[in-house]
């Protein structure tokens, strides 16, 4: 008579370390935590701060949207400073001048990670006047950019090769991103920074 209780505990148990098992393996495969290493996104973000990004939101969720927090795999010329075209980039270097943007990442991309925000789509044309985005020809409303006057922070137009995004640092006088080394190929991006949980005073949405 004791058995059926028995079982039924059993098949309860199994049923509960199941379902445990497979939201565990799930949130580790789709959110993971970052931390900010730079003032690159200030004042959106804090160097140290923590965030979480949701890996699923670019695999099966659809394609990255204007203005995403975006935690992605540069080029291996964000590490070696490098463009994919000699000349390109604010500072020209290799090349003669071009006064726009990298519109050519290298072809390896590197090892780390980078957190910026998408502020180009591809097949989109992007400008950089005093730091603020001109997509398209229009100016684009950005509450959350710096303004700056470096050579960084005026530049003529690229359009961004299909496949690829154009990333920027909201603190636009101090974020080595897509000005500088080029539009992200779809296939290196990670995911969208969805929350902040540390400091715990900064916890919220991103």
């Amino acid at each position: 008579m004791k058995t059926k209780p028995v079982r039924q505990s059993v098949e309860l148990v199994l049923t509960i370390a199941v379902a445990l098992f497979f939201a565990l393996t799930i949130q580790a495969f789709a959110v993971k935590p970052y931390r900010i290493p730079s003032e690159s996104m200030l004042p959106t973000l804090q160097t140290g701060q923590r965030i979480l990004v949701d890996r699923f939101s670019h695999k099966i969720g659809g394609d990255p949207k204007l203005g995403d927090v975006t935690v992605f795999t540069p080029p291996q010329g964000a590490v070696d400073g490098e463009c994919g075209t000699d000349g390109e980039g604010p500072f020209y270097s290799g090349g003669p001048a071009t006064r726009h943007s990298c519109s050519k990442p290298t072809a390896k991309k590197s090892d780390t990670t980078f957190v910026k925000r998408v502020v180009g789509l591809p097949g989109d044309t992007i400008a950089v006047v005093n730091g603020r985005v001109i997509r398209n020809g229009k100016r684009t409303d950005e509450p959350f950019a710096s303004e700056c006057a470096g050579p960084e922070c005026n530049l003529n137009e690229i359009k961004v090769p299909a496949g690829a995004y154009f990333m920027m640092g909201d603190n636009r006088g101090n974020s080595a991103d897509s000005r500088f080394w080029g539009p992200v190929p779809r296939k290196w991006i990670i995911g969208k920074a969805v929350a902040t949980y540390w400091p715990p005073q900064e916890m919220g949405g991103v």
